[in-house]
């Protein structure tokens, strides 16, 4: 028992002897030390300023929106369009849809790698037991044991400790570079919710605005029919030309046609909402949506842009790219350098069990060794060449991202203002569409107008009753647009998941 607690003993003293030396070592690590890039200088988004708010019309998606500088975005943003429907949907898609668990298990492996690197900053301890059964040839050989037994058990156990000293830091920077790539894991993550919350938002406001179009259609199509039955009264009674009915058939059946369009957009929008939400298309979804059950939100924020780089997901995660190369130029720098290696040792051997630990029966080692690299064929160097080309190239991808982000939000501040402007302007052109069906109607009846004014005034309103719709979506499209393209709030949510 006292010759196990000197081997204990020992083994400790070699653990803390190699601790110390990791202690005294961590400070020094070869390579550039990652900076984080500067916020862009730039004061707006837009060349010319914003105005206080969006034009408005007296329509469902019509109200004004205002834009406030600096107005925080809640972590569910979604819930803005004051929808339980929607807002139920979305939390099935972040908790069901493969894209999110794919995402959330790429995090998990992020941070096991690192997790495994980081113990390399910490000796390796091993213990071994090996048994043998030997003869040995006495005839030939000295004999192996003092009592000159050439048959013998051989029980032996130690305990190893080896340590390769980060004297430049090599392992430190490749602790620091996964570490950086578990956080950009991190921010795709987020990413990943967010880009799934829009696209059902998105998805559910195209299924909202086919439903309308369909309506506004399947009304038109009833209209054109009353204008058949009106043309052949006429034509019984002489006072047009059956070309004129003729005509006005073709017209109800190319309307008509483009109702099953409408209903194939309709059921596309269904089951990509299925397919978000993690469900196949054949199972039941009691969604519904329309545009008029869908709120508006009237606020809109507006981050100051040196604070978009910090709030978008992709960006920061392009971020911890760039970190994650930087450490690799310095991992790929302590590799051309001296690598030292401590290693030490203790044990017993012995022919029986029992006497393993007894005096005369223990043995120990310990020894240090190092290792330079003195040919290569370049490899070493032109490795280091290609981290820092990686590094170039991180540096490229980060700027791309920060341009992408400062582009989106420029889009969606201009669809805002203008899809306003243009909803307005839909509004007024199927008012007066319809004003002009109806009048024109009115004289085909009375015989003051030929059917020729009839059709046009048809097809007028026809386009001018769908465009309407597109534009109402349009108003709700890009207020979630602007939503994602500043990041969508997750940084003000408690936990880890939405």
């Amino acid at each position: 028992m006292k010759a196990g607690s000197r081997i204990a003993g020992r083994a400790d003293f070699i653990v803390g002897v190699l601790f110390c030396a990791v202690l005294l070592l961590c400070g020094c690590a070869v390579g550039p030390d990652f900076k984080r890039p500067d916020s862009p200088a730039v004061q707006a988004y837009l060349p010319d300023p914003l105005p206080p708010n969006t034009e408005s019309a007296p329509v469902v998606g019509g109200d004004p929106q205002r834009f406030v500088a600096r107005m925080d975005i809640p972590a569910q943003w979604w819930t803005l369009f004051q929808s339980p429907t929607l807002d139920a949907l979305i939390q099935q898609a972040l908790k069901n849809n493969p894209s999110v668990q794919g995402a959330q298990a790429a995090l998990r492996t992020a941070n096991e790698n690192y997790y495994a690197q980081r113990g390399a900053l910490l000796p390796a301890a091993q213990v071994g037991y090996s048994f043998e059964r030997q003869r040995n040839a006495t005839g030939t050989l000295a004999p192996t044991l003092s009592s000159g037994d050439s048959i013998f058990n051989l029980h032996t156990a130690q305990v190893s400790v080896s340590y390769v000293l980060d004297v430049f830091g090599g392992t430190r920077r490749q602790t620091e570079s996964l570490q950086s790539l578990a956080e950009s894991q991190q921010y795709q993550l987020e990413a990943t919710y967010l880009t799934l919350a829009s696209n059902v938002i998105a998805t559910a406001i195209e299924a909202a605005a086919a439903r309308a179009q369909l309506a506004a259609t399947q009304d038109i199509v009833q209209s054109e029919r009353e204008a058949l039955q009106i043309l052949r009264r006429q034509y019984e009674i002489g006072s047009i030309a059956m070309t004129d009915v003729m005509a006005q058939e073709a017209a109800l059946a190319t309307t008509e046609a483009t109702v099953p369009a409408l209903k194939k957009q309709l059921e596309q929008s269904r089951h990509a909402l299925a397919a978000l939400a993690g469900r196949f298309p054949s199972e039941p979804l009691d969604e519904h949506f329309e545009l008029g059950s869908l709120h508006l939100p009237e606020d809109l924020p507006i981050t100051v842009p040196a604070e978009l780089v910090r709030q978008r997901p992709d960006v920061l995660a392009a971020e911890a790219q760039l970190h994650s190369a930087t450490a690799q130029v310095g991992v790929a720098m302590a590799n051309m350098l001296p690598q030292i290696t401590l290693t030490g040792n203790e044990g017993g051997a012995a022919t029986q069990f029992g006497q393993l630990f007894a005096a005369g029966n223990t043995f120990w080692a310990g020894g240090a060794s190092l290792t330079q690299t003195l040919f290569s064929g370049g490899a070493l160097l032109h490795k280091e060449r290609a981290a820092r080309a990686e590094l170039d190239q991180a540096g490229a991808q980060y700027r791309s991202a920060v341009l992408t982000a400062f582009q989106n939000v420029a889009d969606t501040l201009t669809a805002l203002q203008l899809d306003a402007q243009a909803l307005s302007a839909s509004l007024r052109a199927e008012q007066a569409a319809k004003e002009s069906l109806l009048t024109v109607r009115h004289n085909v009846e009375l015989g003051s107008v030929g059917y020729l004014a009839l059709l046009n005034a048809q097809q007028t309103y026809q386009q001018a009753v769908l465009n309407l719709a597109q534009a109402q979506a349009n108003r709700y499209s890009d207020t979630a647009a602007l939503f994602q393209a500043l990041g969508g709030g997750w940084w003000n949510r408690q936990s880890r998941t939405p």
